[in-house]
């Protein structure tokens, strides 16, 4: 009589299962959006299953017992299956996940550095210049740089939300003061902007609040809208300069796990997803301060997926 022999448990199968409050995976998709949640939740159940021959999902895996040897070795295996993009995400969700493990104490500090120490995946396909980011990478810079709660943090959140709020060009927005900005509003004057012209913007609401969380630190006399912040976490009454944004948006991102962004990238996102959300074109183009509707076009990097939607709000003929 043929005998059924069960399976044994894999090594990185949890033994019991961890309160959802002090799981690393339900800690952190509890930080993402709604609509976001079963994206990444896929993505943590796939990683999940190559690493453990599909005996785990992302809430029985043991994420805090995951080494460098496993983190590479998911990093090879996906770069065979996807494209580098793809790939690059998966890893940004697995690199949250062990920091979630960090700061629940189920990993030490020296094995989450090194199971980290993994490379985003470059994209040596020929492609057009820059990029627009993911709502997902978005979420993920922001709830980075608010979770560290510093000066320079806030400072840095307030920053990025002007450039990918309100479209600015990185010298724009260091050339702001605070007169410049109404709270109220959210309405920024950009004077002397590329060109010699001067023009109107606005940030949404979420963009206008970071700024008022900076401002609270900063303090309202007259001056430069973001002053430098040194090492020791005090405000410097110098304005900063366009190399110093490129610099703090690059770091930012890379200790978010996003791969290479610059400030212009933030600039295509905006109009991209203006664009995106059927804003018209000279609306867009008076937002980017653009002098021809044709330059703004050229930032459109809403790819195929948009123009078959595009295609199919074409009503049939019968």
């Amino acid at each position: 009589m043929t005998q059924l022999v069960e399976r044994a448990a894999h090594p990185l199968q949890l033994s019991l299962p961890l309160p959802l409050t002090a799981h690393p995976v339900s800690v952190y998709l509890g930080t993402l959006r709604p609509n976001s949640v079963p994206i990444v939740r896929r993505h943590l159940d796939e990683l999940a299953q190559i690493l453990t021959d599909n005996q785990c999902d992302a809430m029985t895996l043991n994420w805090g017992q995951l080494r460098y040897q496993h983190t590479a070795s998911l990093r090879a295996v996906l770069i065979q299956k996807y494209s580098p993009g793809t790939v690059n995400h998966k890893l940004c969700a697995l690199r949250r996940v062990l920091r979630e493990a960090k700061k629940l104490k189920l990993i030490t500090l020296e094995d989450y550095s090194d199971a980290i120490e993994i490379d985003s995946v470059r994209n040596h396909q020929p492609s057009l210049k820059g990029r627009a980011l993911s709502s997902l990478e978005i979420q993920v810079l922001f709830t980075h740089l608010l979770e560290l709660s510093t000066i320079s943090s806030f400072r840095d959140a307030a920053l990025l939300a002007v450039l990918l709020g309100s479209g600015l060009r990185r010298a724009e927005v260091v050339s702001l003061d605070l007169a410049d900005f109404n709270h109220s509003t959210g309405g920024i004057e950009v004077r002397e902007g590329k060109g010699g012209k001067n023009r109107t913007v606005y940030l949404p609401d979420w963009g206008t609040s970071l700024v008022v969380q900076w401002l609270n630190l900063r303090g309202f006399r007259p001056g430069p809208l973001f002053y430098a912040v040194n090492k020791g976490q005090r405000i410097v009454k110098r304005r900063m300069s366009g190399q110093a944004v490129l610099y703090i948006l690059q770091k930012r991102a890379s200790d978010a796990g996003i791969e290479q962004v610059s400030p212009h990238d933030l600039r295509r996102t905006f109009i991209s997803g203006l664009l995106d959300a059927g804003i018209d074109l000279v609306t867009v183009q008076k937002l980017a301060g653009h002098s021809d509707p044709a330059t703004t076009a050229r930032y459109d990097r809403r790819g195929e997926e948009a123009k078959r939607r595009a295609a199919n709000t074409i009503n049939a003929p019968f």
